[in-house]
């Protein structure tokens, strides 16, 4: 009966997405009013997030049974949303009922598809990965159409999408999926003794988000436990670890959590995504910029069943995997794209040429698109220092330097003047001169 009667609330007052461009100098606004119910703050940021809008202002409202989102975006050029298609895009996706979007615990392979096949992979990192896992697949005549592949603490995470190459669809054979599945898992295992597996799992994709499923599966696997990595001489002022803290706010009954970190594009999904995956709910928000490229986010939250955290186990376990959160995507080492006419076993050439050069990969995204394969990757030594430029030229020489060209270097700091337009970017006055609890007044 409740939730019949929940749902009802929702199709009495739907949705309702405001989109304004005239109102702000510099940016599209978009206001979202909507009932409240789990998961309605991250189905709102993913939307942004999945058509590369950046976040330049947010304020984020939820208290009691009303949603109440204030977002000022931007495309990824800095100027306003002036595409009518896209602005019809939001409001139709935000707006659509609620009660009919894939619930959270059913949102990973629920629905079968006719296109690809979906592979989840993970596993222990190590140099030359990628490379084999590539390999593998296309001596099993399997094309690879699009992929993410992230890193982490010493642990590897890969969902990949691939169809048959002589077919162009999904992979259907039982027989064959289990030798798939039989060659990888034996790939990620590798020569490593650990008490953690490799796992590869076939899946259907279905309303699965690529992201949000990398953040479970990692976390799955514990990747948010520090390990101590041997043979990594990064330097720590080439990267800051996330500053997170979790504290009481007794008067409203909340729990505070505090980040400082390098600010990135989809910082607020990620961060979101992970809050909902752990079962809280963000009750009252805002992330703001404090300047060279460092982002601050604040938010009060309560667990699903209205608590606030009350034990020290589980103030560090959220510091803990927020701090993970945080540095999945992070986009550390030299930023290259790869654009080529699409075949099969370029991704196999590719990161083979890659782990021959010493190059190990941090992260990638891969995507093919009207024959086309634009690929991105994030690439550092073996040791997680800078790439030689060297021997990026002598890669450059094989690929092709219209193929592959460097599209950013994280180690490099900006010139004056050239700073980076930061993604999140929330100012409120004196924020900082606020009272301690600001939500407790």
């Amino acid at each position: 009966m409740d939730d019949e009667y929940a749902k009802l609330i929702r199709r009495l007052n739907p949705p309702r997405v405001v989109i304004d461009n005239l109102s702000c100098e510099d940016a599209t606004v978009i206001q979202v009013d909507s009932v409240n119910k789990h998961g309605t703050l991250l189905q709102v940021v993913q939307v942004l997030a999945d058509i590369n809008l950046t976040i330049k202002k947010a304020y984020i409202s939820s208290d009691g049974v009303w949603f109440m989102d204030v977002f000022n975006v931007t495309d990824c050029h800095g100027n306003k949303i002036r595409d009518q298609e896209v602005i019809n895009y939001i409001r139709k996706t935000i707006e659509s009922d609620a009660s009919l979007l894939p619930p959270i615990r059913e949102s990973v392979g629920v629905m079968p598809s006719e296109e690809h096949t979906s592979i989840e992979l993970t596993g222990t990192d190590r140099p030359g990965l990628l490379s084999e896992v590539c390999a593998v697949l296309t001596d099993l005549n399997c094309n690879v159409v699009n992929a993410e592949i992230w890193t982490h603490n010493s642990r590897a995470a890969a969902v990949v999408h691939v169809t048959d190459y002589s077919a162009g669809r999904a992979i259907n054979d039982p027989k064959r999926l289990l030798t798939i599945k039989k060659l990888l898992c034996y790939v990620l295992k590798g020569n490593c003794d650990t008490d953690r597996t490799a796992h590869t799992r076939l899946s259907p994709p279905g309303n699965t988000h690529r992201g949000r499923r990398l953040h479970q599966i990692m976390f799955d696997d514990r990747d948010y436990e520090r390990m101590e990595t041997v043979g990594n001489s990064r330097s720590e002022d080439k990267y800051k670890k996330p500053h997170v803290t979790v504290s009481d706010c007794p008067e409203k009954d909340y729990t505070v959590i505090v980040m400082r970190s390098k600010d990135r594009p989809k910082l607020l999904f990620d961060i979101v995504c992970t809050l909902t995956d752990m079962q809280y709910v963000v009750f009252h928000g805002m992330v703001m910029s404090t300047g060279r490229m460092e982002a601050y986010q604040e938010f009060y939250i309560r667990h699903v069943d209205g608590r606030p955290i009350t034990s020290e186990a589980e103030r560090q376990r959220v510091v803990q995997c927020l701090e993970a959160a945080i540095e999945r995507r992070a986009s550390e080492g030299l930023e290259l794209e790869l654009c080529t006419e699409d075949r099969v076993g370029l991704l196999s050439d590719i990161t083979r040429i890659f782990r021959e050069n010493g190059l190990t990969i941090r992260r990638a995204e891969i995507s093919t698109k009207n024959g086309k394969a634009v690929d991105t990757f994030y690439v550092t030594d073996v040791t997680g220092n800078p790439v030689d430029p060297a021997t990026v030229y002598s890669i450059q020489q094989q690929i092709g330097q219209t193929i592959l060209r460097i599209k950013h270097n994280s180690y490099q700091s900006p010139k004056p003047g050239q700073e980076t337009t930061t993604t999140m970017s929330f100012f409120f006055g004196n924020f900082f001169k606020r009272p301690k609890n600001r939500y407790c007044k």
